[in-house]
């Protein structure tokens, strides 16, 4: 069971809840003398568990800020009273505790008068432990779990590319991230030149192999910080991050070439000629926040590209005047 434990509170309060767990499986644990110091190292550190001194200042507080973020919500949060009180002061402590946020509350006086109750404090504080650490657990595997969930619903299974979906959830951010730091964005948007009679022709595995080569050679020949997604069937859209309307157009003609040029050997007895037609776009002042303006730039500069008998760019340069380039 290994484990990170966070333990707040007094010298002698960390010293007697120590000697209550230190013979359990692996775990480490780090130490802070009061909640203002403990929080920063949360923060830093994020335990899995905190044990916490019911008597500091602010003990139940510290619960309450942690359990207010989400991404700390999940740490498990024991309060240990170790002071002995009546009944019903305790009952009230105790609720108060865990309203705030604290997941258990513990009363273990230090001044335990009997070798069987330090035996009995002992049991209860490392099943309480053991408690805690279960539901940690169990909550880093569902995020794990969402995580894979996560990854196949925005990956495309054919071309190991983002999917649109990922497209739709990346755009808005990349724009706002590109205002932010006053940089410009650009968007090409690429479709297979007459991709039907490829499938017509030779079968839609083969179409398959053709999409898969694409993507393959879309990721060998892009920038690290430039972001390829199959928008659906033979679209592909990619963010150029960073990227005037000029540069843009230049990526977009380097594609188009190495796309032509060089034929995709489909298997030992198929090679194919493939070319593409793209449409360039860059972010303007008054484009939406969602990307969904300059989208439609793009497409309708690929629609533009194909009328014009495809395996071409028509571009986004001279300041979002529509330009025609032919490689």
């Amino acid at each position: 069971m290994d484990a990170s434990i966070l333990l707040i509170g007094s010298d002698r309060f960390r010293n007697f809840v120590f000697d209550l767990i230190r013979d359990l499986a692996t775990f480490t644990v780090e130490v802070a003398a009061n909640p203002f110091e403990a929080l920063p190292l949360i923060q830093a550190q994020q335990p899995d568990l905190l044990l916490v001194q019911a008597s500091q200042a602010d003990s139940v507080e510290l619960c309450r800020q942690t359990k207010s973020q989400n991404r700390l919500a999940w740490i498990y949060c024991i309060v240990i009273d170790e002071q002995t009180q009546d009944s019903l002061k305790q009952i009230e402590t105790e609720t108060h505790a865990l309203t705030m946020g604290a997941d258990a509350y513990l009363s273990l006086p230090i001044d335990a008068p009997t070798l069987s109750q330090r035996v009995s404090q002992n049991h209860l504080l490392q099943a309480y432990v053991k408690a805690g650490l279960r539901r940690v657990q169990n909550h880093r595997e569902l995020m794990r779990a969402n995580d894979v969930l996560s990854a196949i619903a925005l990956s495309d299974p054919l071309t190991e590319l983002n999917n649109r979906r990922a497209f739709e959830w990346e755009l808005p951010r990349q724009i706002q991230n590109a205002r932010n730091r006053k940089v410009p964005i650009s968007l090409l948007m690429l479709d297979v030149d007459f991709f039907k009679r490829i499938n017509d022709t030779y079968g839609h595995l083969t179409g398959d192999a053709v999409l898969r080569l694409l993507s393959a050679r879309l990721r060998h020949n892009l920038r690290f910080y430039d972001t390829p997604f199959r928008y659906g069937g033979e679209e592909f859209v990619i963010v150029l991050s960073d990227t005037c309307c000029q540069e843009a157009d230049r990526i977009a003609n380097r594609i188009c070439q190495l796309i032509s040029e060089q034929p995709f050997a489909i298997d030992d007895a198929l090679d194919l000629t493939i070319t593409i037609s793209a449409g360039v776009a860059t972010l303007q002042e008054d484009d939406d926040a969602k990307g969904t303006s300059l989208l439609q730039r793009a497409d309708q500069r690929l629609l533009q590209a194909k009328a014009l008998g495809r395996n071409r760019v028509v571009g986004s340069s001279n300041s979002e005047t529509d330009s025609l380039t032919n490689h």
